[in-house]
């Protein structure tokens, strides 16, 4: 079967997310309880610097072995060996974009069935996937018989513009449908799949992490109508997810993270780059001394200054006549303050079509809709992904709706 029509089985209900991270692997094992989820196995692992560049995996042995010791570990703790799983993909060549396209109906009296549904589907989806892949190769380089559909999801449907969540039943025209599509190199895509073989544990999906982030949100917390920018600073690369209307608009990552600002620190401090990363984990904390941490801002000034300017040109990209003014930050390499410091200032945001200065706030694990964390071992802003990955396994859980089924067999298809 392909990764996008399998489910949890019921018996345990058990799955696994994995996070493939460039500096850490995690891995959280969860009971799906029909609409809900609960964490009840994790387990982490270093990566050396070699394994991952730039979110792409450069060494898949090693990181084999990695995913290999973060899984036995989460497997210590939730006592349970999970048959299936879901991993998150990432890397500055992992595009993702909401393409809305129409279907005008010949008969607009007639009532829409199933067999009507199927092919509008697979019409509006065709039409939506050629679009972005040729987009993708063109903005990268790569044929696009070398770029390979992540995920696909529905966003939105109308109807003679009468927003529906089931067309089954409707009349009309004219049906208008928003589909979200995620595209990555065929090598990237290919490590990945090479890794789930060899980890042996049924793969359900691999998905995009920024549109897993940018989906993350409880109700309560704005989530079924949320209008913000979603930033995931990793250790290799930033992600950047725009929701609009509840509406994911698109995906784009670039290759600035926590890594970089590493990388600098050894650099003007000439020691080690493991002695460089501990320094920047206690200056993340507040934990320095006065004159060594007036030297460690310094030495990461220049390269913030880099870094916001590629949330400038990523932004930049979106063809919107105004930008949300709320921004969540989560990841690891958002811990740093002069991240959350840039993106507070008013001067970058003159040249974006901002209706005012954006608020600034970060995500945490207890944001994520539907999970609960069993384990209590959750709780750093680099612990959301995984926790938006496992949420998004729950959509394989129980009965799926229509639309999200139809779906999937034409993704199924495309991904031969």
């Amino acid at each position: 079967m392909g990764f996008f029509s399998r489910r949890i089985r019921r018996r345990g209900n058990f799955y696994l997310a994995l996070d493939i991270g460039t500096d850490v692997v995690k891995a959280l094992i969860c009971s799906a309880e029909g609409a809900k989820g609960k964490v009840i196995g994790v387990g982490r692992k270093s990566q050396r610097v070699g394994d991952m560049h730039s979110g792409v995996v450069t060494d898949i042995a090693s990181v084999i072995r990695n995913c290999q010791d973060a899984i036995r570990d989460a497997e210590k703790i939730a006592g349970v060996h999970p048959e299936q799983m879901v991993i998150g993909i990432a890397g500055e060549l992992v595009k993702g974009a909401t393409i809305t396209t129409s279907y005008t109906r010949r008969d607009p009296d007639t009532k829409i069935d199933l067999s009507e549904l199927k092919n509008i589907v697979h019409k509006v989806q065709w039409k939506a996937f050629e679009q972005v892949r040729s987009q993708l190769s063109e903005e990268t380089g790569y044929n696009e018989i070398d770029v390979k559909l992540v995920n696909a999801a529905i966003v939105d449907v109308r109807i003679d513009g009468y927003k529906v969540s089931n067309p089954i039943g409707f009349q009309g025209r004219e049906v208008v449908m928003s589909i979200f599509n995620a595209f990555a190199p065929l090598v990237h895509y290919g490590a990945l799949q090479t890794i789930a073989a060899e980890l042996d544990i049924e793969l359900l999906s691999v998905i995009a992490e920024p549109y897993a982030v940018s989906r993350c949100l409880r109700e309560e917390d704005g989530g079924g109508n949320v209008n913000a920018i979603f930033i995931d600073v990793g250790g290799g690369t930033t992600d950047v997810a725009l929701v609009q209307n509840g509406r994911v608009e698109g995906t784009k990552m670039f290759t600035l993270g926590g890594r970089t600002f590493t990388k600098r620190l050894s650099h003007s401090l000439n020691i080690s780059y493991e002695e460089a990363e501990t320094i920047k984990l206690t200056y993340s904390d507040d934990k320095l001394e006065k004159h060594s941490q007036k030297i460690v801002r310094e030495a990461m000034k220049s390269d913030c200054d880099v870094w916001l300017s590629g949330i400038i040109l990523t932004l930049s990209e979106y063809a919107t006549e105004s930008l949300p003014t709320k921004i969540y930050l989560c990841g690891g390499g958002s811990r740093l303050p002069e991240i959350f410091e840039v993106l507070d200032s008013r001067e970058w945001i003159k040249t974006l079509p901002f209706a005012k200065k954006p608020q600034v706030s970060f995500l945490n694990p207890k944001m994520v809709a539907n999970m609960f964390d069993e384990t209590k071992m959750l709780k750093d802003i680099q612990d959301v992904t995984p926790m938006a990955l496992a949420n998004m396994a729950l959509d394989f859980a129980g009965e799926e709706h229509i639309l999200s089924t139809l779906l999937k067999k034409v993704v199924r298809l495309m991904q031969i």
